[in-house]
């Protein structure tokens, strides 16, 4: 598949998914504002991805941020397996604090096959950070803080999630991943 096609299917998953589902109720924004960078990465192996990553963070703190506030790194291949794929992230967050970034950027994960700790895989509440590909999303810390001074209870915003998607179901919320796949 071709990056534009990633592009495509990852627009459609944050439109459709995250903003339309209000799983984030911050991208809204940024989405509208043209000012999420989506970028594909092409590397084959976890090495060259955690290469390529570390080299996207340091493009996304160099742009302005009147151009890009967030940025999604997809990862079509190479981290198809969620331990990989974790394993990375790690290693991502572990590269932030010793960039110096700590404070400046954040991750969050999304993964085809996410699973959080102690769930089982079909748990509807899984596809709160499911999507179609693996990606890492590059948080700016600034932005994000301004938006958390706005928005009533923030830290009430995972808990919502997973009771939306328990209540959407397992073959809807599959359903609603697998339509921003065919909406090329």
């Amino acid at each position: 598949m071709d990056s534009s096609a990633v592009v495509r299917i990852t627009e459609n998953w944050v439109r459709d998914v995250v903003v339309g589902l209000n799983l984030c109720p911050f991208a809204s924004v940024p989405l509208q504002a043209g000012l999420i960078r989506f970028s594909v990465c092409t590397e084959q192996t976890p090495e060259e991805i955690y290469r390529a990553l570390l080299s996207e963070m340091e493009t996304l703190v160099n742009l302005p941020e009147t151009e890009v506030e967030t940025g999604l790194f997809i990862a079509p291949v190479g981290v198809d397996a969620f331990d990989d794929y974790l394993e990375l992230l790690y290693s991502a967050d572990e590269a932030i604090v010793k960039a110096g970034l700590d404070g400046v950027l954040q991750l969050a994960s999304f993964h085809p096959d996410y699973c959080f700790e102690g769930s089982e895989e079909d748990d509807p509440a899984n596809y709160t950070n499911r999507s179609p590909f693996p990606m890492f999303h590059l948080i700016r810390e600034a932005p994000m803080a301004r938006a958390l001074k706005r928005y009533p209870n923030p830290e009430q915003i995972p808990q919502s999630n997973v009771q939306k998607m328990r209540e959407l179901g397992l073959d809807e919320v599959r359903d609603q991943l697998q339509r921003c796949r065919e909406k090329t």
